[in-house]
């Protein structure tokens, strides 16, 4: 739904533009008109002649232009636990870091999801996705907490009530203290959807069901929470095939794979996408081909945790949805999107040759491939009039690009660029590499306090 004719304008000429459309059109100079929240026009050369409302104008010279970065997967709450159980594998990881996480409360998970959602945002992202299923009693509106970083910052949000049921003494990892009963945790989500859920088009919040995983959670809230998702008409989004201890575990538990018991509970859909999918073989693909089931990439949490590497390049050929995400920052302590573009390439490489992943696929999974699995790629995540105006101008004229003539090829394979101008829906959230909406000293301080605070609890309890 474009903007008015009578909204204001912002043009931006004279720079590169990769649009990550259909035909992935590009051009060597070109320009970009706002119009409001969305994109009046995309295209070679100056902007029109003529322009009326014109608010504001910029130079893009030596600059590339390219949809908002797109994040599919984090856990904000885990920027209070960066740089612990460095050597850890997941399951090892998880058993470390749930006693403490389990002493999150609202105060610490709002400082968290503002430093998260800062190094996401002044790196490139318009759009962030949470993953939030840690809910001790009495902590607070967490989700709240979230959502009120997320309007503060600025940026467009896909939050996910998530949910653990199955604790330690029921065959999980999480400590029995850690988790929620069924029903509490589905009418949780449920009030999280009713009050929190906007489907509009250019909407700023759209909340998603989220049990966390087949080792903490039961087949019953798996089933329930996809029932409810789909009566809601939410996405859903879960961990799925991140390890092979997770594959043994669920033949152990259950009697199939990941993806056969994912789809024996209802999980595989065009309103479904998973995290990681490191482990799968090509009947496991071929299964989230034919359903539409959606992939957050999370290659550097996937190698910090030594978790593998995912099929990626097989995934794309197959037409299986895929966009990239940070993970949570105790697994990926940079909590950068645009670094994990050079990530997935060089990974891919490593495991598939020169030619397994060019840049313009990584260009691609970071903004339309996230859009798509988020449900939300007639509005966002490539350049074309009528879409929301969620972009980015890279600088790429400094030292660290100089001598690299493909912008695109700049931006991936060079040092990670500065970001000149970001917008969310035509409107400033980061100028000349530092943030619009939040100063960014505060929030660090106010972060390192709460990461204090929780460490003292914590210890505290044992």
């Amino acid at each position: 739904m474009p903007a008015p004719p009578s909204a204001s304008r912002v043009v931006i000429e004279n720079c590169a533009v990769a649009t990550v459309d259909a035909s992935d059109t590009e051009y060597d100079r070109g320009h970009i008109v706002v119009n409001g929240t969305t994109i009046e026009s995309v295209g070679p050369g100056p902007a029109p002649a003529g322009l009326t409302d014109v608010v504001r104008r910029v130079d893009g010279t030596g600059h590339l232009a390219t949809p908002g970065l797109v994040n599919t997967h984090h856990h904000f709450y885990q920027w209070l636990t960066r740089g612990l159980a460095q050597d850890s594998h997941l399951f090892d990881w998880l058993v470390a870091l749930y006693p403490v996480w389990a002493r999150i409360d609202e105060p610490m998970v709002y400082a968290a999801a503002r430093g998260s959602l800062a190094m996401m945002v002044r790196g490139g992202v318009t759009t962030a996705m949470d993953h939030h299923y840690v809910f001790p009693r009495g902590a607070g509106d967490l989700l709240g907490a979230e959502i009120r970083a997320a309007r503060e910052l600025g940026v467009r949000f896909s939050p996910t009530r998530g949910s653990m049921d199955r604790g330690a003494s029921a065959g999980g990892l999480p400590p029995d203290f850690a988790v929620e009963t069924t029903e509490a945790a589905l009418l949780a989500t449920e009030e999280a959807i009713d009050t929190h859920h906007d489907p509009s088009f250019g909407s700023m919040l759209r909340i998603g069901v989220a049990p966390c995983s087949p080792f903490s959670v039961s087949t019953e809230l798996l089933r329930e929470s996809a029932a409810l998702a789909r009566r809601k008409g939410v996405r859903l989004h879960t961990h799925g095939s991140e390890t092979v201890e997770e594959e043994r575990f669920c033949k152990e538990l259950f009697g199939m794979g990941p993806t056969d018991y994912f789809e024996s509970t209802g999980w595989l859909g065009e309103d479904v996408w998973m995290a990681h999918c490191v482990h799968m073989n090509d009947a496991d693909i071929a299964a989230f081909a034919r359903t539409g089931t959606g992939v957050a990439h999370c290659p550097s949490s996937n190698a910090r945790l030594g978790a593998g590497t995912a099929r990626v390049p097989a995934m794309l050929g197959a037409g299986v949805p895929v966009g990239l995400g940070v993970d949570g920052t105790a697994s990926n302590e940079s909590g950068e999107l645009h670094t994990e573009l050079r990530n997935a390439l060089l990974v891919h490489r490593l495991a598939g040759g020169g030619k397994a992943l060019n840049v313009r696929q990584a260009l691609r999974l970071g903004t339309h491939g996230g859009a798509r699995v988020l449900g939300r790629a007639e509005e966002i995540g490539s350049l074309e009039p009528g879409k929301l105006a969620d972009l980015v101008l890279w600088k790429l004229d400094g030292l660290g690009h100089s001598t690299i003539a493909d912008p695109v090829a700049a931006l991936v394979l060079g040092a990670p660029a500065p970001v000149t101008l970001s917008l969310v829906g035509g409107a400033p959230v980061v100028e000349d590499g530092r943030l619009v909406t939040a100063d960014e000293e505060t929030i660090a301080r106010e972060a390192r306090a709460e990461a204090r605070r929780l460490a003292e609890i914590a210890a505290d309890a044992g």
